[in-house]
């Protein structure tokens, strides 16, 4: 239920720990535990984290509704209402295709089939680097809500140390020494 901001200088490991803690990259030693199990030690364990990569990638020639359609394929507890709510609340045109969308849009596409996974928590790494103020508000702001009603935890990472101590409740701070 707390929201965890990673920053530091570029090169420092964030990138590397969020993927570590997806299971996209594996430790060359050590181990690392999410939520008490391995990050991808079963379709159990994945269904329990959601993830929003650097640059928030969507796919361009998939409309909102495509990706709403794929994220409920992909994901076992899928909330469709939430998701629907959520495209809805942010006007966007469930025909419009992802590459036409605004940067901002995007964001929220990405978060929005991170959160209607309803994972238990939900890992950021920069999802509002390449936002406009006004986008980034927004964006922190549903995220805010989501993870009050959800009871999210959150891991965030991100350049943007003024936004992050906005909203978070746990800073930590990576450096290469």
């Amino acid at each position: 239920g707390h929201v965890v901001g990673l920053v530091g200088p570029n090169g420092a490991g964030k990138t590397t720990l969020l993927n570590l803690a997806t299971g996209m990259l594996e430790p060359t030693t050590g181990t690392v535990r999410v939520l008490g199990a391995g990050p991808a030690s079963s379709p159990e364990q994945l269904a329990r984290v959601g993830y929003v990569a650097q640059d928030t990638p969507t796919y361009a020639s998939l409309s909102v509704a495509d990706h709403l359609r794929f994220g409920a394929h992909m994901n076992p507890a899928w909330d469709a209402a939430l998701a629907q709510g959520r495209i809805k609340q942010l006007g966007l045109d469930p025909r419009q295709k992802a590459g036409r969308l605004s940067g901002g849009q995007r964001a929220q596409l990405a978060l929005t089939l991170a959160i209607a996974k309803r994972p238990e928590l939900l890992i950021l790494d920069e999802p509002i680097a390449s936002l406009d103020p006004l986008a980034r508000r927004e964006f922190l702001q549903i995220l805010m809500e989501a993870t009050a009603e959800q009871e999210l935890s959150v891991v965030m990472s991100s350049h943007l140390v003024a936004d992050l101590e906005r909203v978070t409740d746990y800073l930590i701070v990576l450096d290469r020494k």
